[in-house]
Formats: structure tokens, sequence, C-alpha cells
């Protein structure tokens, strides 16, 4: 199956910037998770979408934890339908949390899940940020101040709920398929 429905460009026909950050995922990863390759069809937009990936996922000071950060991109994903991003956020999830069952959980519903009733908060109102925005008011951001969030957290959650909505609508749009590698990744416990 095709990873996407555009045309996915040959690594030599990349500009070199592009083919670095591909190469350089690819030696962490040990495999090129699909986006990379998907996204590349359109250099320009590959530059702003890592860009602002990179701004909101790795803003220095951030107090969200990697796998809280991975728990936004799993709920709201799910929220949004976005196969890609649920598994392959799912898998990081698993790696990050060190839980291979978390990210199938939260997926399905995160408030079954067995997080903590602050990470809830986080999910409760990324959820609605992401399938209501008309709908977030005051109230919203004062239950996450009662559970410790500040304003540089709120905008962090909102920041990764933003920006997930515009991959998951890609990544849909783009018929967008997962690497096999990510079905399997960090499900069995290290012992």
């Amino acid at each position: 199956m095709p990873i996407s429905r555009y045309p996915v460009p040959e690594l030599d026909q990349l500009p070199a910037d592009i083919l670095e950050r591909i190469l350089a995922v690819q030696e962490k990863a040990k495999f090129i998770p699909n986006v990379f390759l998907a996204l590349a069809y359109r250099p320009a937009e590959f530059r702003a979408f890592f860009a602002y990936y990179d701004a909101v996922m790795e803003r220095e000071g951030s107090t969200l934890s990697p796998a809280e950060k991975e728990m936004i991109i799993v709920a709201t994903s799910a929220a949004n339908g976005c196969q890609y991003c649920v598994i392959a956020h799912g898998a990081l999830l698993r790696v990050f949390a060190k839980e291979p069952l978390l990210a199938d959980q939260i997926a399905i519903n995160y408030l079954h899940a067995p997080i903590s009733p602050k990470q809830k908060a986080m999910l409760a109102f990324s959820v609605k940020l992401c399938r209501t925005p008309e709908l977030v008011q005051e109230a919203d951001y004062a239950a996450l101040r009662e559970h410790g969030y500040d304003e540089e957290d709120i905008l962090d959650i909102a920041g990764i709920t933003a920006f997930f909505g515009l991959s998951n609508r890609m990544a849909i749009v783009m018929s967008m398929q997962s690497n096999e590698e990510f079905y399997t990744m960090a499900r069995t416990p290290k012992g």
C-alpha cells in the first residue's frame, strides 16, 4: 500500500536540508517515519511543519514531560480520527511512559486510562480545544490552574493540540500510512 496518496520523492531528489533531517531521524529511529517522506512532497511546507513541531514539542522551559506531550497527541488524534498519528505517537507514548498499554487506553477513552487527575484535566482541555474550541471558556483555564498548570503550561497544551489538529488533517487528506515498526514498538515491558 502506498504511504501517501501524493507522490513520495526519492531520497536522492530531496533538498540537502530535508535529506539531512530525514537521515538524522533514520539514524536515531533505525527507520524513516512515513510522515517525513510524505511531507517531503512539498519542501517549503515540510520545513514549516517541522519548524513548528520543534517549537511546540522541544520548547525549552516546558514543564510537560515527553510522555504528557504524547498523551495530548494520542487523545486529540483519536478524537480527530487520525490513524497515522494515533499509531505513530502511540508508539512514542509507550516509549516515553514505559507503559505498553497506556497509549491504547488513552486513544480509546482517556477518562478510563490509569493516569493522574492532573493529566486527565490536561487531556479534557486538549480534547475540548480540539473538538469544540468555541466552547472553551474561563472555567476551563481555572480547572487547569486548580491542577497546578500555569499560563505557560496552558499555552504549551494549546500549541500541541493546535499543531496536531493540522497534522491530523494533513495525514488524513494524504492517506498517510503508518510504518509497521510503530505497531509493535515498546509493546513488551523491558524486564
